[in-house]
């Protein structure tokens, strides 16, 4: 059956959005992903191809509800049904409160957070009427604990969860799990671009003492869409290394 399910990744060009598009093209599913620079886009889908990993991409600007059901109906005329989703695509803006500006605070809550219902609501309906779905949020350690600076960035992924538990109580008796996943600081180009000084401290507070990989995030969303967690839903998995420990 697995052969047959499309699923949307969306921000799958970058880093963590990459491993989790290898992830689930392993695991056998037909993989569609969302793309602003189309340029951009055509290389990254190359490159994969060259690696043995089939993608569809579709232009679409998750802060924009009309341009996400625009992409949906593309994927879906071109692909299949959506019946996994990974709300994946997400930007920083950061600043402390008392200097931000509504454009920083906006073009965060905008990508980050309304992008969950912009590209979930032309794909619920039908993971309803066929009873089966599969959503995944993916959110942030910063989410949880909060983060100088990232006012508007953790408000939206906190929002992220309380999208999840709603989303997963209303949609429990039609087959589909929706749950989130809150990865902590992963060595992608975005972090390694910070200056190494920088870094280490980050580091320093990690009790395992690394940064994470794309990869281990791209394996837990894995573990949710597995059958054997088919009675996971409204669930929060942190993978941090331990930087952050809540219930």
């Amino acid at each position: 059956m697995s052969q047959q399910r499309v699923a949307l990744v969306t921000g799958g060009t970058g880093g963590i959005g990459t491993a989790i598009v290898r992830q689930l093209a392993g695991m056998g599913f037909k993989v569609a992903t969302n793309y602003r620079d189309e340029a951009k886009a055509n290389a990254w889908r190359d490159k994969l191809a060259g690696e043995g990993v089939p993608v569809f991409i579709a232009k679409g600007d998750v802060s924009d509800p009309e341009s996400c059901a625009s992409m949906v109906r593309e994927i879906e005329a071109n692909v299949g049904p959506v019946d996994i989703l990974v709300n994946n695509a997400g930007i920083t803006r950061d600043s402390t409160f008392h200097k931000m500006t509504y454009q920083q605070w906006i073009e965060v809550v905008n990508t980050n957070l309304n992008s969950c219902f912009n590209v979930t609501r032309p794909v619920i309906e039908g993971m309803r009427a066929r009873k089966w779905g599969r959503i995944v949020q993916i959110s942030s350690i910063n989410g949880q604990k909060g983060q100088y600076g990232q006012a508007n960035y953790a408000a939206s992924k906190a929002g992220m969860h309380g999208f999840t538990i709603s989303l997963a109580q209303e949609n429990a008796r039609f087959g589909i799990t929706v749950n989130t996943v809150s990865p902590g600081y992963v060595g992608t180009d975005m972090v390694m671009a910070v200056p190494e000084e920088v870094r280490e401290k980050i580091v320093a507070q990690i009790p395992l003492g690394r940064l994470g990989k794309p990869e281990e995030i791209a394996h837990a969303v894995g573990f949710f869409l597995d059958d054997n967690a088919s009675w996971i839903t409204g669930a929060n998995l942190a993978i941090n290394g331990g930087h952050y420990m809540g219930w």
